[in-house]
Parts: C-alpha cells; sequence; structure tokens
C-alpha cells in the first residue's frame, strides 16, 4: 500500500534527524577541543531525542517505523571529518543548519512539540562555532559555556574550495582543448596545448593564493607590531579595549573588567589575546602558510586539468576528442554532485546542471575554435 503524504513526511523528518545525529556525533569524537566536543554531543542528544518524537509520531499513526540509516551525504561528511578534520566540514553543516531553519515552520506537529525553536537555536550554535572555529581566532571555553546556556534543544569552508578548485582546472582546461580541436589541429598539438594550459593555470593559481595568503601574512604581522607598541605605551586604553570586547561577547561589565586584568597581568598574553580578539588574528599561524595554500591551489588546479587531456594519451582523432568529453563529463557530474553536500540540492540535479554548464562552455570554445580555423586556415 502506497505511503501517504503525511506517512513520507515523517520519515523525511525522522531520515533528517537522523543525519544530523551521526554528523554531530562524528564531529564530537574528532574534534580536539573537550569544550567543543562536547557542544557537538550534545546537539547530537537533542538530534536523537528529535529522532524519536518523529518515530512516535509514525507509530501513533499506524506506520510502520522503519530503521533509519544515514544518508551517502552524511556518510562521505563524515568520512572527510574524521579523515581531515571536522573544522573541513564545519562550513558545510553551518550552511545546512541555515537552510533548514525554517523546515517546521510550516508543520503543525512540529510545532506543537517545539522543535522550530530548537532548530533556530542549533542554527544559532552552529553559526557561532563556524565564525569562531573557522575563522581565525579560536573559540574560548567562556563562548562555549555561553552557547551551551542558550541550548536547550538544538556556512571560508575548505570542503567547497578544494571542489571548486579542481572544477576550475577542468572547465577551464575542457574549453582550452576542445577550442584547440575545433581548430582541427593534430592530436599531439592538443595534448601539449592541454599540458601547457595545466601547468600555466595551475601555477598562475598557485601564484595568486601564495600572493593573497603572503599579503595577509605580512598586513597581520604589522597590526600584531603595532598592537605590541600600543601595548607597551598606552597599557590603559588598550584593557578598556579588551573590555569593550568581552562585554560585546556578553559579559558583564565586572567580569569583563576581571577577565581583562587577568590577560594584561601577562605581556605576552596580552597581545596574544588582543591579537585574537581585536584584530581577529591568531599569531601561530598568522592565517597559514603561503606555501601550503599554493601547493594546495596547485594541486587542486591540476586534478581537475588533467581529465581532458588523459584520453590523448591514449587515442586521437575523433575517439580522443568523444573519450575526452565522456571522461569530463564523468568529472563534471562528480563535481556537481560534490557541490550538492554544501548547497542541499539534489545530486542528481546538480550532478547534471554542472555537466549541462561544463559542456556550454566546452561547446562555445569548439564553435570559436573551427571558424578560426577555417578563417586563419583559409
Amino acid at each position: 500500500m502506497p505511503a501517504s503524504d503525511t506517512e513520507r513526511r515523517y520519515r523525511n523528518n525522522l531520515q533528517g534527524e537522523v543525519d544530523s545525529s551521526t554528523l554531530y556525533r562524528t564531529l564530537a569524537s574528532v574534534e580536539p577541543n573537550p569544550e567543543l566536543a562536547k557542544v557537538y554531543r550534545r546537539l547530537a542528544t537533542i538530534e536523537d531525542s528529535h529522532a524519536d518524537f518523529w518515530r512516535r509520531r509514525l507509530a501513533r499513526s499506524g506506520s510502520p517505523v522503519p530503521k533509519i540509516r544515514p544518508g551517502w551525504r552524511t556518510r562521505l561528511l563524515a568520512w572527510i571529518a574524521r579523515r581531515f578534520g571536522p573544522n573541513v566540514v564545519l562550513g558545510t553543516v553551518n550552511a545546512q543548519e541555515r537552510a533548514d531553519v525554517g523546515s517546521y515552520d510550516s508543520q503543525p506537529e512540529a510545532v506543537a512539540g517545539g522543535l522550530p525553536a530548537a532548530e533556530r537555536s542549533h542554527a544559532r550554535i552552529v553559526q557561532a562555532v563556524a565564525e569562531q572555529v573557522a575563522g581565525p581566532r579560536g573559540m574560548s571555553g567562556p563562548a562555549l559555556a555561553r552557547l551551551e546556556g542558550r541550548h536547550r534543544a538544538m556556512g571560508g569552508n575548505a570542503l567547497r574550495a578544494a571542489v571548486l578548485g579542481a572544477n576550475d582546472g577542468l572547465v577551464s582546461n575542457l574549453s582550452l582543448v576542445m577550442g584547440i580541436a575545433g581548430a582541427g589541429t593534430e592530436p599531439r598539438t592538443i595534448l601539449l596545448t592541454g599540458l601547457a594550459g595545466l601547468v600555466a593555470g595551475a601555477c598562475s593559481m598557485a601564484m595568486g593564493e601564495w600572493l593573497s595568503v603572503n599579503s595577509s601574512r605580512e598586513l597581520y604581522q604589522r597590526q600584531i607590531a603595532t598592537e605590541a607598541t600600543e601595548l607597551a605605551e598606552i597599557p590603559g586604553e588598550e584593557r578598556e579595549e579588551l573590555v569593550l570586547i568581552y562585554q560585546a561577547k556578553g559579559l558583564s561589565e565586572a567580569e569583563a573588567r576581571s577577565l581583562a586584568d587577568r590577560m594584561m597581568a601577562n605581556k605576552d598574553t596580552a597581545l596574544d589575546t588582543l591579537a585574537r580578539e581585536e584584530l581577529g588574528v591568531n599569531p601561530e599561524d598568522l592565517g597559514g602558510s603561503a606555501w601550503a595554500a599554493a601547493g594546495a591551489s596547485f594541486g587542486l588546479f591540476s586534478l581537475g586539468a588533467i581529465f581532458p587531456i588523459l584520453p590523448y594519451f591514449f587515442l586521437s582523432g575523433l575517439p580522443a576528442l568523444a573519450a575526452s568529453l565522456i571522461t569530463c563529463g564523468g568529472a563534471l557530474f562528480l563535481v556537481g554532485v560534490a557541490t550538492s553536500l554544501f548547497t542541499g540540492i539534489g545530486s542528481m540535479f546538480a550532478g547534471a546542471r554542472q555537466v549541462a554548464i561544463g559542456y556550454a562552455a566546452a561547446a562555445i570554445t569548439f564553435a570559436i575554435g573551427r571558424v578560426a580555423g577555417i578563417t586563419l586556415g583559409g
């Protein structure tokens, strides 16, 4: 007997809660900060209670209560978190929470159970964690404690950057290869052109990333040096700045002054605190290594850019062109599926859309290459 609309809605809600609980428990298991891990565990516990709520609704309606497993998107994000650390997926989790914040508002059962308010609380907490942890500051224990006190129930994104970096190499080199192929160029020349495009594009991306990160590091160093000078010359004003910062974070004036006094008692601690709280800079890494960023950019662009030219190592003529399009089509589809991780749209739609966009770019450059080849050749 086909499931009713209500039963399908209950099952979809249950799936979402199981996915959220699984993901938060994974984040808690790999989070090195014990206070933050405790927040993730509390969020997972609340999601479990929400899942039980929908199981009870299913049972009350006379519908069978299925044994729900985490979806493929959740399992993939959990694997990435275990392999590369929780912060890599935190931006995606944040984006999902913000996208789902109003999902229960129009469901009377959820409203009666207080779930919409809980989901909005979740979104606020994850947003605060993402801003603090994914940014340069790092989250303090008191901030986590205040977040936990607010929650009763419950997206800079490295994963997105990796996907888009590979996509840049894939689409740009596919367009280059198709443009040269459209001009009727020999397969060997197409291969050499594609390799040149891969190296040139990867070097350009790496240099741009190195300049960006290195410029930020140099700016941070100047700002910290200026802060050190001000700390030595006008410590009273720096103390007042810390007081205002802590008050803005929710502490009372007395608590803010007490905390600021403790920070200012040690000059090194005071400078580190001022850099983090006032400038938003982590003095230990200054935004990360410029060389690591350049290397990652080079590798990601190259990873995408290799697909259009792979068939030309083994084939020539029309078979190589067809194989290149098929290979790139598969890669484009996977990129689209990967983007659905942090956009929340259907994976099949995202993959098909990415293929259509990539093929459209390839068709345009192929047509331009064909016209240029005929014109220049004639």
